[in-house]
């Protein structure tokens, strides 16, 4: 099955699309990546959803990637005597350890670590910021706030503090045990939620250990600090804007996410932009324009792919969502006013072949880039330069097949390993054909290493013609 569009789209399965028959609508809608939000639903739930992607896969003959997102450090208060309360604003709240439940004066914060990071002059935020709380005074086991921006404020509300790090390990326990179900499971991609700094990026790659790509989800300030060595040491990175708009200005957010595609394109890191895209879908059959424009605007900047949440996961409008995502993007990459924003290679062999492999194209009117990799490393960077024809990244490992599911403009294959260079022309030819790449008197641009089955060995280009 061929996508008619090099974007890529990311679904979120839920309680609305746990059926097989569910989970085949979104596959043939045009989903290519499959989110197990590991926030909610069991191990049991997530493990029944990996296999009905599983036998998909089988089906269609086109690998799919799974992405396990971990939960991370969410920060939420303790609970409530009523279940919720009401905050005026002038009205004082203390915070503190106590694990007795709350009311209009006091609430317990089981962080100690947030009483350690806070001072005078604080803003503290609940509710996804419909509750704004500044410090007055603090010590190791409490603070005394006053209520800048009341609401209603319920039982595990999440909390914000916009602009402090937190002395924080980026993996909870609960993380780690969901980080060693994912990696047993035969997940693709890690989401890191709460990203901070660089050494969260390496701490988790440390128990990793490549079995699975490392994505960081980029929704604290404090992480756009370090966005350049962050991104160096990611596989890919994730614009999740939820917490990221609830910390910062709502005007500061897509400057940040231009800054943050623009980064990833640079270092050919492949790059998701996330959270509310079609969140009007939830409940309609049909977008909001501002929403489509969003959901443009993510395609014309050169986002690798864009992710559907709660639009999927619990909407009432799953596989139309996903439709209409795949719609948007068409349109856009069919605008004469699209640009793919190619980006210039670098001083490596894989991206001067890369490159070339673009102009030749080009050049001779190719149908399509053959991209013969074992780690799908170089095809990565074929879809950095962003060449004006599909990329067919052909792998005989099924772990890179899946995880370039993820990356712009890539129809990954798995296929058996070519024997010598006439063996590989030959399987790129059929599979060409085969996929409706190409026809009989098309040519191809083929780039792959020699020798064969050496990853990061890339170092020839080939032009072969289509029998």
């Amino acid at each position: 099955m061929r996508r008619q569009r090099q974007a890529k789209i990311v679904a979120t399965l839920g309680p609305a699309t746990s059926t097989p028959e569910a989970i085949r609508a979104l596959f043939e809608a045009g989903a290519d990546v499959f989110r197990l939000n590991m926030s909610h639903g069991s191990q049991a739930d997530h493990r029944a959803r990996y296999d009905v992607l599983r036998g998909l896969e089988k089906d269609f003959g086109r690998p799919i990637a799974v992405l396990a997102d971990l939960q991370g450090p969410k920060l939420r208060v303790g609970t409530f005597r009523d279940g919720a309360i009401a905050l005026e604003r002038g009205q004082d709240l203390r915070l503190d350890l106590d694990e007795t439940p709350g009311d209009e004066t006091r609430v317990n914060l089981p962080h100690p670590e947030i009483f350690a990071a806070i001072s005078p002059g604080t803003r503290v935020l609940l509710n996804d910021g419909r509750v704004v709380l500044e410090v007055v005074s603090c010590d190791a086991d409490h603070a005394v706030t006053t209520v800048i921006a009341g609401d209603e404020l319920s039982n595990h509300k999440g909390l914000n503090l916009p602009g402090v790090l937190l002395p924080i390990p980026a993996l909870t326990e609960k993380d780690r045990k969901d980080l060693t179900f994912a990696l047993e499971l035969g997940a693709d991609w890690i989401a890191l939620s709460f990203v901070q700094r660089p050494e969260d990026i390496a701490e988790a790659r440390s128990l990793v250990r490549g079995r699975a790509g490392i994505m960081a989800k980029l929704e604290k300030p404090s992480a756009i600090t370090s966005l350049e060595p962050i991104v160096e040491l990611s596989d890919a990175v994730m614009v999740a804007r939820g917490d990221l708009g609830v910390e910062l200005p709502p005007e500061e957010v897509p400057g940040l996410q231009k800054r943050i595609v623009r980064a990833c394109r640079q270092a050919g890191k492949p790059v998701v932009v996330a959270t509310q895209m079609l969140e009007s879908m939830i409940e309609s059959p049909t977008p909001t324009r501002a929403e489509a424009s969003d959901v443009a605007t993510a395609v014309y900047d050169g986002a690798d792919a864009l992710m559907l949440s709660a639009e999927t996961a619990v909407g009432e409008y799953s596989a139309e969502a996903v439709a209409m995502m795949d719609r948007i993007m068409k349109a856009v990459e069919h605008d004469p006013l699209y640009d793919s924003l190619s980006t210039a290679p670098e001083a490596t062999s894989a991206d001067a072949i890369s490159a070339a492999a673009r102009q030749v194209t080009e050049t001779i009117g190719a149908a399509a880039i053959v991209a013969y990799s074992m780690t799908g490393s170089t095809t990565l960077r074929a879809s950095r330069v962003r060449p004006e024809v599909p990329i067919l990244g052909l792998t005989p490992r099924i772990e890179s097949a899946r995880r370039l599911a993820l990356a712009w403009g890539v129809h990954s294959v798995h296929t058996e390993d070519a024997q010598d260079f006439i063996d590989m022309v030959n399987k790129a030819s059929a599979i060409a054909r085969a996929e409706g790449f190409a026809k009989s008197g098309d040519r191809l641009v083929i780039t792959a290493g020699v020798p064969f089955g050496t990853p990061g060995s890339t170092n020839t280009l080939r032009i072969a013609w289509v029998d």
